[in-house]
Formats: structure tokens, C-alpha cells, sequence
């Protein structure tokens, strides 16, 4: 699920395409580790909602700043 999220949602945060931004995933360079960009988010929480765990339109794509501001 996480996979089918980034690719409906083009690797790119929708929060920051929200608020007018870009923050797309990072880039592959050879012979480095690939830094982690973007986290897959559920809008309604597994812990309350865990019916909606797998469901596609319970998941975004958010950048790690984004994300850390939905969980404060």
C-alpha cells in the first residue's frame, strides 16, 4: 500500500503542494545512501480506525516536517 501511495501520489508531499510548495523524494546518488524524504501517512489513525489501516484513500504521502507537524 505504502508503494501504490507514493506512486498516486507522485513522490511528492501533499501537504507542501497544498501550502504552494514542492518537496518531491530525494534522489539516488551513486555510491551514497539514499536520505528518507517522504513518510506514507494514515489521515485517520490505526489505532482508532484500524478497519482503514489498507485502505488507499486513508494514506498520503507527506514529507518527514509535514508528518512531524500532524504527530506534534
Amino acid at each position: 500500500m505504502r508503494i501504490e501511495a507514493l506512486v498516486r501520489d507522485n513522490h511528492e508531499c501533499q501537504q507542501c503542494l497544498r501550502e504552494g510548495k514542492e518537496h518531491m523524494d530525494s534522489k539516488k546518488v551513486e555510491g551514497e545512501r539514499k536520505s528518507v524524504e517522504l513518510n506514507v501517512h494514515h489521515k485517520y489513525e490505526i489505532e482508532d480506525y484500524p478497519q482503514s489501516a489498507l485502505v488507499l484513500d486513508n494514506l498520503e504521502t507527506l514529507c518527514l516536517n509535514s508528518h512531524n507537524k500532524m504527530h506534534s
